[in-house]
């Protein structure tokens, strides 16, 4: 192997060591619709993933219930996308208000070892949902809304 060569691989794997060594942070923000999770998450980061993108029609919201889950699988994927491509933090603003509704996340944090961080946004300014969420939903939200301290 002449020099040049050897020293381009010790380059190439001195790079390789950095990347995988690097902190990787994966924060999850979670609360209720209005709370200011894309708020915050535009405030703190620039790979974010939501759930609300997939309903994002023509710059209108178009949310319904038959593709709910396909948003959320959209979004599981976008994360796993920034993994795969080191992204070194990944911001994910969704309501997640239960153990159920994180588990994607943290099944992908271990796989592609992120540290999690799960953070509760407080609606204290009484913000209101930007996707006129009828109160009736955000009731439930409330009622089954999981916290693990």
């Amino acid at each position: 192997m002449r020099d040049q060569d050897l020293r381009s691989s010790n380059l190439l794997i001195a790079a390789k060591i950095i990347i995988i060594n690097m902190e990787k942070n994966l924060i999850i923000l979670r609360g209720i619709p209005g709370s200011g999770k894309s708020t915050l998450a535009n405030l703190i980061g620039d790979f974010i993933c939501t759930a609300d993108d997939y309903h994002m029609k023509d710059g209108k919201y178009v949310w319904t219930q038959e593709n709910a889950h396909k948003a959320h699988k959209k979004c599981q994927e976008k994360v796993e996308w920034g993994m795969k491509s080191l992204v070194t933090e990944i911001i994910v603003a969704n309501t997640s208000t239960t153990e159920k509704e994180l588990q994607p996340y943290y099944d992908l944090a271990n796989k592609y070892g992120y540290r999690v961080f799960s953070v509760i946004i407080e609606n204290r300014h009484d913000g209101v949902s930007e996707h006129n969420v009828p109160q009736e939903t955000l009731d439930k939200m409330k009622n089954r809304f999981n916290i693990k301290l």
